[in-house]
């Protein structure tokens, strides 16, 4: 049970030191209690939702806000590896360019 508290304590700090890449698009509905995303699609006033490219979108409104949520991988051989994301599970993994099937050393992650 210690164990479970004290990583549950980690991870909470390790969530609210990281900086969350993020963007905002002006709010140009007609309509006053919506938002209309780059799609087109509108969506309600204070309203979350998640994207298929692994965001978080929040509807304000002046904005739309997204930001990601799937951690990016830095510090591995860029020459040697490459990463890719898995759009299901919004994860990535660091591959090595020449034989795909071998996974590559990460130092750090970004959010």
């Amino acid at each position: 049970m210690k164990f479970l508290l004290g990583t549950l304590v980690v991870l909470a700090t390790f969530v609210t030191l990281c900086n969350s890449q993020c963007y905002f698009i002006p709010n140009q509905s007609l309509k006053p209690n919506e938002c209309q995303d780059l799609k087109g699609v509108s969506h309600p006033l204070n309203s979350v939702w998640k994207t298929k490219d692994c965001e978080e979108c929040t509807c304000g409104q002046n904005a739309i806000s997204c930001c990601n949520t799937a951690a990016i991988p830095t510090g591995y051989d860029t020459n040697k590896c490459q990463k890719i994301l898995n759009k299901k599970t919004c994860t990535y993994t660091v591959v090595e360019k020449k034989d795909p099937g071998k996974t590559c050393d990460v130092t750090g992650w970004v959010l």
